[in-house]
């Protein structure tokens, strides 16, 4: 099973890489599992065939912690845990995997990082911010991402527990505390960089629709939804610049 680890992490990164790829989880998940599997056809080719048709079951979860579900459950596999504990701890990793990934990059990571790099424009380092913050970005996912299949195949059944007590959980508000601050220090450094030596119609426009859909995400907050509430800002923005005199 060892053996196979390198391939699976390089079938992993291929499989978060396709096209529409909440709908090819479950393949992928049976994709990358396969050079896991390899040792058990040789040991119990009867298991080794279940296991290769539940490793391809659906399963929908945050991409990059995906290594988490396909070490574990082919561990499993290997420690003759029954098939149906299997298929549930299978559909119990679905959600909490889902959740902290999206915590962790989507809410976290991606934001700092943009963050980062539009302040790191502001201050004149051009492309040098783009790429250190692809780099570290790219870094992170992939040290996560090896972390994750380890644990998985080190853990098997108590991967659940694993999780709790690891760095990922702790790791969430820190994340989330840098993302606040570096796009909370990008937004009024960006503004003030694009519009200086605009007329003034311009900031008007801008510091209105600022103030506009601040009051309106108090206003309807919870209700309004980060994608919804961006996209009003969008709509609105465009809507005065159009209408400006």
């Amino acid at each position: 099973m060892r053996r196979g680890f390198l391939r699976a992490s390089l079938r992993l990164l291929a499989v978060q890489g396709a096209w529409n790829y909440e709908r090819m989880t479950g393949v992928g998940i049976g994709y990358a599992a396969e050079p896991l599997l390899e040792d058990l056809q040789a040991e119990d080719p009867a298991r080794h065939a279940e296991a290769a048709v539940r490793s391809a079951e659906y399963f929908n979860s945050h991409p990059y912690l995906a290594g988490l579900a396909v070490g574990a459950l082919a561990r499993a596999e290997y420690d003759q845990v029954p098939g149906a504990q299997i298929t549930r701890l299978r559909t119990a990793l679905t959600g909490p995997l889902g959740s902290l990934g999206d915590q962790f990059f989507w809410a976290g990571l991606v934001p700092a990082v943009v963050g980062g790099m539009i302040v790191g424009q502001v201050a004149g380092y051009g492309w040098w911010a783009l790429g250190l913050g692809l780099f570290l970005y790219n870094a992170v996912r992939l040290a996560t991402g090896h972390w994750a299949l380890r644990t998985g195949l080190e853990t098997g059944a108590r991967v659940g527990h694993a999780v709790a007590e690891s760095w990922l959980p702790r790791s969430i508000p820190q994340v989330g505390v840098a993302a606040g601050f570096l796009v909370g220090m990008a937004l009024p450094l960006a503004m003030v960089g694009l519009l200086d030596g605009q007329p003034s119609w311009a900031v008007l426009i801008a510091a209105g629709t600022m103030l506009v859909a601040l009051a309106a995400g108090w206003r309807f907050s919870p209700r309004v939804t980060s994608v919804r509430f961006g996209l009003a800002v969008l709509s609105l923005t465009v809507l005065l610049a159009w209408s400006w005199p």
